[in-house]
């Protein structure tokens, strides 16, 4: 599969598990960094998702995958409040959904889930669309 072509909307004649009608996925941000939140919904938007919240916390982000039902999440691994690990541990255990965990400090991440896709900050748009579409054929 090439990740170009299954992730960006215009390019893909067929829908695929997790994207949205009309190709785009819808995707849940979870990232106390308020810059870095901001700068991941633009990079997002940009390759032609929808980001339908940004959270900052861990009980913001189980609430949001609820209210939204996101079709993809992406979390920061260590969150001030809460834990991103966590947040996700919980969404799951009312839904698959696919999830990639971004994080500053690729040591620090423990106790997740086999085959959790992580990618280390700083990443690039490309680091961050083959993480996405390795996460969704996990799933």
């Amino acid at each position: 599969m090439d990740p170009v072509t299954d992730m960006h909307p215009d390019r893909s004649s067929t829908p695929e598990r997790g994207v949205t009608p009309g190709g785009r996925l819808r995707i849940l941000i979870v990232e106390d960094d308020f810059l870095i939140g901001m700068l991941l919904a633009d990079m997002l938007e940009m390759m032609g998702h929808e980001v339908c919240a940004t959270e900052a916390t861990e009980a913001g982000a189980v609430a949001a995958a609820a209210k939204w039902l996101p079709t993809m999440l992406i979390v920061d691994a260590q969150l001030r409040e809460g834990s991103g690990i966590s947040a996700v541990d919980r969404i799951l255990d009312e839904r698959a959904i696919p999830y990639v965990f971004v994080t500053g400090d690729i040591r620090g991440v423990r106790k997740l889930r086999p085959g959790a896709i992580v990618v280390e900050k700083p990443f690039t748009d490309d680091t961050l669309l083959s993480a996405m579409q390795l996460a969704r054929c996990k799933i």
